[in-house]
């Protein structure tokens, strides 16, 4: 018997959806007697709806064939688009993670922006965030599934500006807006030349197609380079990268959400298209690159930043660009793994700092201190999340990041070495973030700093549970590849991961150590820490190519096109100031101008009969 749950499926991007709208009469333009806390209450709600009925409806998908339905949506001269869904594990699995994590965001939210009077936009934009993410889930179609990216971006643009009187948040908005949508346009590109190669944007049909595809492997490239681009652009890779540090502006709640769930939408549709861009070997490569350079430039990146934001923004990237990186070599289960784990560990971290920023007067890692004795659940949550992001056996990602290495140094050994120096320079970072924050003597920021307010701590403890049974949940959906245990690359892990716990606490707990700690060459330091001044390299190359452009458009549209209009109108007036002195009010003189007129028409009308004539007579 069908369960009713995973048949209505389709109803859980409604939940957040239906949020969205209860929350607007909240706004403090229509009631304001209540506050604007109720849009909140509501949408946690409604949020908690959409999270049980993934979570009933998941173990009747499980080990069970997906089921698909479509929904019609236009049909119009030959053009038929329905919108097709897709009820599996995988799919609703991903629902209960978006809306689980969103949930524990907005609880989380309740404590942070408790003095906030923007309750209504900030949750309603957190679910409309929600309901995007989990339309992209179900979504089996490559041309809804893009339109679904756009509506995230644009929510991405309105919840990073949320508070639009801060120069820095308008700013940080409109990059994270622009940046996104470079990709997006170079994918939409892709989107339109797949169709008549392909001849459906259904994914599952995409697959089938793709085993027997036999195209023009110039434009298997140029298709799967386009189609690669969107991701880039939302995963925060490079060149694409620099929006989700900016997007920090924001309300860190959201940060929760945008750091673990969000930039992996991108990986979602890149996953869904791999069969498609396996076609191109030279797609491939190009994923595994960008994923390297992104992985092994965000980790470095991170650790010369003082900014405590700033200290895992760079890391989501990192760790997005090891996805790439399990895409490009075929290992699709492992990326999915990877994602799960990352996402779960990512929010923890993310909270927990979180919590040192609600109360702290400073962002500056360099002037925190001596916080494990004050606040010692923020601390422990710090630790659990970094310990579940690292190689570091039992937690989540130990087992996706072996999996991985097990497989990358059978096929690509130099991977394997990359793989290492990232886990362990996050490990370093890591350690070197807790080391300034919670560790060593309390500084004068430090000095009073009472534990966070009880919502923020209760989202922050159940998720810190979570993120300990995670090696559980994969052992007891048979996800726990336990053969990496024995393997050389995994022990390999497991040393660069004690390497670089073992650096970070030497020289960052370590009271005779000189702080702020410095390298020994200014120029490197300076390099990492201003992001390889790729903001620079922007000013310097696309905003003046832009910006040449847009001064010669100007020049053209201020003297050519203004300067051809400003010419017929005032030949306009020069004319009609003209005729009107022919006007007397004669009979007589109107006759002879129409004469003159019909004269000259005719001469005109005539004239190469009259020029044959000439010839003739000459």
């Amino acid at each position: 018997m069908a369960n009713p749950l995973l048949q209505t499926a389709w109803l859980i991007p409604c939940y957040p959806l239906v949020g969205t709208v209860l929350a607007i009469p909240w706004s403090p333009a229509v009631i304001r007697l209540t506050g604007p806390r109720p849009a909140g209450y509501v949408n946690i709600l409604m949020t908690f709806f959409a999270f049980v009925h993934g979570l009933l409806a998941l173990p009747a998908a499980w080990n069970q064939p997906a089921q698909y339905i479509e929904l019609p949506w236009l049909q119009v001269a030959g053009l038929n688009l329905t919108l097709p869904l897709e009820f599996s594990a995988l799919t609703i699995g991903a629902t209960v993670l978006v809306t689980g994590i969103n949930l524990l965001a907005q609880i989380y939210a309740v404590g942070y922006m408790e003095m906030d009077w923007g309750w209504a936009r900030f949750f309603s934009l957190l679910a409309f965030f929600e309901a995007g993410m989990c339309g992209l889930a179900l979504c089996n179609s490559l041309f809804f599934s893009y339109i679904i990216l756009e509506i995230l971006t644009l929510g991405t643009y309105l919840l990073v500006g949320l508070w639009f009187s801060q120069p820095l948040v308008v700013t940080g908005a409109r990059d994270a807006f622009l940046t996104k949508r470079v990709g997006d346009l170079i994918l939409l590109m892709g989107v339109v030349a797949l169709l008549p190669i392909a001849g459906t944007w259904d994914f599952s049909e995409l697959a089938v197609w793709a085993k027997t595809a036999n195209i023009d492997p110039k434009v298997a490239t140029l298709v799967g380079l386009a189609l690669i681009a969107g991701p880039m652009g939302k995963c925060a890779q490079f060149p694409l990268h620099l929006w989700l540090d900016e997007a920090m502006e924001g309300p860190l709640p959201s940060t929760v959400v945008r750091n673990s769930v969000v930039v992996a939408t991108g990986v979602w549709v890149l996953v869904k298209l791999e069969p498609v861009l396996a076609l191109s070997p030279f797609t491939l490569s190009a994923l595994v690159f960008v994923g390297a350079v992104t992985a092994v430039g965000g980790t470095l990146i991170a650790i010369a930043q003082i900014d405590i934001k700033r200290t895992l923004s760079y890391l989501a990237s990192a760790y997005m660009g090891l996805v790439f990186i399990a895409v490009g070599v075929g290992q699709v289960q492992t990326a999915l793994l990877l994602v799960f784990t990352y996402a779960v560990a990512m929010a923890l971290l993310v909270m927990s700092i979180g919590g040192v920023i609600w109360n702290s007067i400073t962002q500056d890692v360099t002037q925190y201190g001596g916080l494990w004795s004050k606040r010692p659940a923020s601390g422990l949550s710090f630790l659990v999340g970094a310990a579940g992001l690292m190689a570091l056996p039992p937690f989540g990602s130990f087992w996706a990041l072996g999996q991985l290495a097990d497989h990358l140094s059978q096929t690509e050994p130099w991977l394997l070495g990359l793989l290492l120096v990232v886990n362990g320079l996050t490990a370093f970072g890591l350690t070197r973030v807790f080391s300034l924050i919670f560790g060593n003597k309390p500084q004068p920021m430090t000095e009073r700093s009472p534990e966070i307010h009880w919502p923020m701590a209760l989202s922050m403890t159940i998720l810190m549970g979570f993120v300990l049974h995670v090696p559980l949940l994969l052992l007891q959906w048979q996800l726990l590849p336990l053969t990496i245990l024995t393997t050389t690359p995994t022990n390999l892990l497991i040393v660069s991961t004690v390497v670089g716990v073992g650096l970070g606490g030497l020289i960052y707990l370590n009271q005779r150590w000189a702080k702020p700690v410095k390298l020994g060459w200014q120029p490197l330091q300076d390099l990492l820490a201003y992001d390889f001044y790729t903001a620079e390299i922007y000013r310097f190359t696309i905003v003046l190519v832009v910006g040449l452009v847009s001064q010669i458009m100007f020049w053209f549209d201020r003297y050519i096109v203004d300067g051809l209009v400003n010419l017929v109108g005032l030949a306009t007036v020069f004319s009609g100031q003209s005729l009107k002195y022919n006007v007397t009010g004669q009979t007589q003189f109107y006759a002879l101008t129409i004469l003159l007129g019909i004269g000259l028409l005719g001469i005109l009308v005539s004239w190469p009969l009259l020029s044959r004539l000439s010839l003739l007579v000459g």
